[in-house]
């Protein structure tokens, strides 16, 4: 594979610095001191800079008003984002974004993508099936009718559900096949429950009951929804990489300047192993990560198929972020579980990302079924 970035991709990384050099990951209440959700919206003013700066549309085709790049520039904007805590559904509409440039009908790619390129249209994805242990495509039923098709079903811990203008998510036909079906949130039949997320964002869970779209709103192609989890989890190690990237450039600030003895506790052997641990699983990280992204985007051929690659990803990026984060609160002592402190805050959305699209232990059980498919030698 091949690691050095294009112009382009290293044009939005720069772009995104820009835009996320200004937000405070402390900007909301904090998830450790509110019972609820941490705020009724996301972040609409970063949102708006992000659409300014051309960051929504880079994975939208040039004829519907994007730069179409693809899933490695995806990835460097949301390890950008990560670093900030940014509340924005950056991952998801680009992932859905994708998915509706390669796989929606043309009628349909007309009618949104330009407006997702500006930031007027927010879709959101569906993952987690009825209970977040299941095939998210069982959790839903896609039954034809005349011209249309009605949907029915569950989704739960749907992110931004609450506030984002349509839901792309999974479903199953009569016959068994997965579809995707891109469905209005304030549609007849759909039915929103109150969910918070563990660093304190609204979640929601989704109700589909007897919801009729039209053919246009439904991807039939059996490889999409692949596709899509595919993006997403690939899209969720980004997010885990950058946080831990930040969280231990935190403790080495930290542990540099706090002193023990006379002497700042990083020049401490017990302290500098702990560090370059971490280093070395975040170095980890980001290779496995762009392994990912890059078989995704080239369509590369491999020993296993993508799928391979995305799932050594999530098993580093969930265990990775993990020790990382949890080094941090470590060496950081009393200081890192003070609420005016934000490490607290990357603890929060660490375990989320640990568990978002599958905990470690799910991918590895992924990856053998795929070993035991595809034999290595």
């Amino acid at each position: 594979m091949d690691f050095t970035f294009t112009e382009e991709q290293q044009a939005a990384t720069e772009a995104a610095k820009a835009v996320f050099s200004g937000v405070a990951p402390d900007s909301v209440p904090s998830p450790a001191l509110t019972p609820g959700a941490v705020a009724d919206d996301f972040d609409r003013t970063l949102w708006s800079k992000l659409a300014d700066a051309d960051l929504l549309s880079l994975l939208i085709a040039p004829e519907h008003g994007g730069a179409g790049l693809d899933t490695i520039a995806l990835c460097l904007v949301l390890r950008e984002s990560a670093k900030v805590l940014a509340r924005v559904p950056l991952l998801e509409c680009g992932a859905a974004a994708l998915t509706l440039q390669r796989h929606g009908s043309d009628e349909l790619r007309a009618e949104v993508l330009p407006g997702i390129a500006t930031g007027d249209l927010v879709v959101t994805v569906a993952t987690a099936g009825r209970t977040g242990h299941e095939p998210a495509e069982l959790a839903v039923q896609a039954r034809p009718e005349g011209t249309d098709w009605i949907i029915d079903g569950v989704q739960t811990a749907v992110p931004w559900a609450r506030t984002a203008d349509r839901i792309l998510l999974p479903a199953h036909t009569p016959e068994g096949r997965a579809v995707l079906a891109l469905v209005p949130r304030t549609h007849p039949g759909v039915t929103l429950d109150e969910q918070t997320s563990t660093n304190g964002e609204r979640l929601a869970e989704v109700h589909l009951d007897s919801v009729r779209i039209s053919t246009r709103e439904l991807i039939g192609d059996a490889t999409a929804w692949a596709s899509l989890r595919n993006v997403l989890t690939t899209g969720t190690c980004a997010l885990a990489l950058g946080l831990g990237e930040r969280v231990l450039a935190m403790t080495s600030d930290y542990t540099g300047k706090r002193e023990q003895f006379g002497f700042p506790v990083a020049t401490f052997q017990a302290v500098a192993v702990q560090a370059a641990d971490r280093f070395i699983d975040l170095r980890a990280m980001e290779a496995t990560l762009w392994q990912a992204a890059w078989r995704l985007t080239t369509d590369a051929s491999g020993p296993l198929p993508p799928a391979g690659d995305v799932a050594v990803a999530k098993i580093w990026a969930s265990e990775g972020v993990r020790r990382v984060v949890q080094t941090a609160q470590h060496l950081h002592g009393g200081f890192g579980a003070d609420t005016d402190y934000p490490l607290h805050r990357y603890h929060a959305w660490a375990k989320h990302l640990e568990l978002s699209l599958g905990p470690a232990a799910a991918h590895e059980e992924a990856l053998g079924d795929l070993l035991a498919t595809h034999p290595l030698g």
